[in-house]
């Protein structure tokens, strides 16, 4: 019984303290790449910032909900459609953000010392997104119980 109640006491504070850290990396990672203030810069809507922050607050929120629940969504195709360009727009916002503001590609190539071989680099990362992402849709989702 009183293993039971530390088993469950310890599983608290650490799933706790680990969401904690894992939201504040994400806050921290938009803060640095700066996304927000430039899609207000880009948009010219520095009117609607109270709405970007709602924005990214409820995402988040539907985010953990759908995560950790067994919620699912029967939604018309064209709607799903929808949905992935908005977040392949995120993702690549999320990208290009990151190269923009870090310069992580030349920086990370000039410090190993083969700035030559940069193309490999990103072929190498293409590829293996392209693999991954095959893999993910054609073998794993298949496999999953329904």
């Amino acid at each position: 019984m009183m293993i039971s109640v530390l088993e469950n006491g310890s599983e608290i504070v650490i799933g706790f303290g680990s969401g904690f850290v894992v939201g504040s990396g994400f806050v921290a990672f938009l803060t640095v790449l700066g996304i927000i203030p430039r899609l207000v810069q880009l948009s010219k809507s520095s009117h609607a910032l109270k709405l970007y922050q709602i924005a990214v607050i409820i995402g988040a929120m539907v985010g953990v909900y759908i995560t950790f629940t067994d919620t699912t969504l029967s939604l018309p195709i064209i709607f799903l459609m929808i949905w992935g360009f908005i977040h392949g727009i995120f993702i690549g916002m999320l990208a290009a953000a990151l190269t923009e503001i870090l310069n992580v590609f030349p920086l990370l190539m000039k410090r190993l010392g083969i700035d030559e071989a940069i193309l490999w680099l990103l072929m190498a990362i293409v590829i293996g997104k392209i693999c991954g992402s095959l893999f993910h849709w054609i073998i794993f989702v298949d496999e999953m119980p329904k």
